[in-house]
């Protein structure tokens, strides 16, 4: 009989990715099973059992592509007519290379209320310090 986890049940560690010289998409992805918590064995698919998701020094990943920083665009749109603002994603992660990191992650999440859950427990820093030390220490508690 298979086992379904109930939202008490669920413990959450703390972890955190480098993303120093590792290839952007590949870093996501990693971050994404955990985020959703398809790393446990007690996966279920319609509870957020994922882990809280720490990505440092954001700025120095690879990207792929050649022409990617000029060719690629961002759209953003308020609602009104002719407000369609768009930005160069080389521009973007000069910037806000946490945007990026937050838009591609939401991309690969479930687009329901689950699934902006998870993105809460999705933190990105652009360099190597973030005010999370105090929980990744006492993670073996």
């Amino acid at each position: 009989m298979t086992r379904i986890t109930k939202p008490s049940e669920v413990k959450r560690e703390w972890i955190v990715l480098d993303a120093k010289g590792e290839i952007f998409g590949r870093l996501l992805t990693k971050a994404a099973v955990y985020l959703r918590g398809k790393h446990k064995p007690s996966y279920t698919p319609n509870v957020d059992c994922g882990d809280f998701v720490i990505i440092i020094n954001a700025s120095e990943a690879i990207f792929t592509g050649a022409n990617k920083a000029e060719d690629k665009l961002y759209h953003r749109h308020s609602g009104y007519f002719g407000s369609v603002k768009s930005e160069k994603f080389g521009q973007m992660l000069k910037n806000k290379p946490e945007k990026l990191y937050k838009l591609a992650m939401r991309g690969m999440l479930p687009k329901t209320k689950l699934g902006k859950e998870m993105i809460k427990k999705f933190r990105v820093y652009a360099s190597s310090e973030h005010p999370h030390t105090a929980q990744i220490q006492n993670k073996g508690k």
